[in-house]
Parts: C-alpha cells; structure tokens; sequence
C-alpha cells in the first residue's frame, strides 16, 4: 500500500476518532495519542502511519466492542498486527 493510502486510512480512522469523542462515547485514546502522530503528519514514515492505523483501529474496536460482537475480534487482530509493526517503526 502507498503512503498516501495509509495516510488517507489514519485519516479517516482519525475522523471516527474525533466522532466518538464528539458523541461522548469514548474519551481514552491515550496509546494512539502518546505515539505523537497525526494524517496531517506527512513527512512522518509510512511505518509511523501504519503503526498508527493499527494501534488507533484497534482503541476504536475497542470502544465499540461492548455494543458489537465483532469488533472485538477486530480489536484483537489490530493489536496482533500493531504489535507486527511495532519493529519497523523507528
């Protein structure tokens, strides 16, 4: 996938984001928040924003995991895949 795609995935990931917490459904994105990097971060590497889409996908499978069955399974598979990312980022 080209880094302009992943940046367009952290982007909208990021919108939901900021849906959820417009909507009071979910405050605490501190893991996402602590990596320091936004969709509007395009000099960032095309790692960072992968790392980014999993860790962010996975908070916000989480949130919504209680009020959907299946986005707990995909909560699980974003972190197994953040964690495969984890080593490429610098």
């Amino acid at each position: 996938m080209d880094k302009e795609e992943l940046i367009h995935i952290h982007m909208l990931l990021y919108q939901v984001k900021t849906l959820l917490e417009e909507l009071g459904i979910a405050e605490d994105f501190s893991e996402y928040e602590s990596l320091n990097i936004k969709p509007v971060h395009v000099h960032r590497s095309k790692s960072d924003h992968k790392k980014a889409i999993f860790i962010l996908g996975n908070e916000i499978a989480r949130v919504l995991s209680p009020k959907f069955e299946t986005a707990e399974i995909i909560s699980k598979r974003m972190r197994e895949f953040s964690k495969r990312a984890a080593p490429q980022v610098h």
